[in-house]
């Protein structure tokens, strides 16, 4: 999965109804909604934020959600990348993890995580209602099956945070419906500079995220994109477009094929 993310996290998704802002401070897997039917509608590519509906002609086009994927070293700038995209975008919102380990001061069971403990968390395995799950710097952090799955029938698009091993088996299950973008850093002594600039780990912590660091970049090569993260601003600018061409594809536009058919019977 991904290295331990910070204090509340969006490793993968649960989603507890009316879950508040998440780690990358936006809204949380369940609290999104966008009307009665949970999706917003407008624009072309169902409005300004790229909601699942579009009004065009007195007809309403449904697309499928997508999952969107953002791995990268610690350090690399994931989080604050999903922040700024959760932040401007009402069409995403933030899985919610389980995981096995203690909640920190602040932390509500079902909003920031779902905290299980090791025997809940492998019954959930046995039970096969995790997409993926994987251990973390000795923790186990999944993603809950349903919720996900009725996000992306609504047209809803979840972001997760998650490393390599989740992409993989995340991809496994969802297919194309899975989007990954792997951030790199612009150098191993930036990503190193940065991880001591947040004065949050002792050095031998900072050692253990270098190397860990290391041992995901190895796997850039299994994500459909990725981004050098020099400049934040333009790594943000390019992880929306991203999104927005893959809202877009032609399997996630179900009505096609009926609007296409009421053209040539015009």
């Amino acid at each position: 999965m991904s290295s331990e993310p910070p204090a509340a996290s969006g490793h993968a998704a649960a989603g507890a109804t009316g879950a508040p802002p998440g780690p990358f401070a936006g809204p949380a897997l369940a609290a999104h909604a966008g009307g009665p039917s949970g999706a917003p509608s407008g624009g072309p590519f169902g409005g300004p934020s790229g909601g699942p509906q579009a009004a065009t002609g007195g007809s309403v086009m449904n697309r499928r959600g997508l999952c969107l994927v953002l791995a990268a070293p610690s350090g690399a700038g994931k989080s604050s990348v999903g922040r700024a995209l959760l932040a401007t975008d009402p069409s995403i919102a933030l899985s919610v993890s389980a995981t096995t380990r203690a909640p920190r001061p602040g932390e509500v069971d079902g909003v920031h995580y779902h905290f299980r403990s090791h025997a809940e968390f492998e019954a959930m395995i046995g039970r096969d209602e995790l997409l993926e799950h994987a251990h973390v710097f000795g923790r186990r952090y999944g993603t809950p099956r349903a919720p996900v799955l009725a996000a992306l029938e609504a047209g809803r698009d979840v972001l997760f945070d998650i490393d390599w091993q989740g992409h993989r088996q995340l991809r496994a299950s969802l297919g194309d419906d899975v989007v990954g973008i792997f951030l790199l850093p612009p150098s191993v002594g930036e990503l190193r500079r940065r991880l001591e600039a947040r004065q949050q780990d002792v050095p031998a912590e900072i050692e253990r995220r270098m190397q860990a660091a290391r041992d995901e970049i190895v796997h850039w090569d299994e994500f459909g994109h990725v981004l050098v993260n020099r400049d934040f601003d333009s790594t943000v600018v390019a992880v929306r477009t991203i999104l927005a061409a893959a809202r877009l594809a032609r399997a996630r536009q179900p009505w096609l094929p009926g609007f296409v058919g009421a053209l040539m019977r015009e």
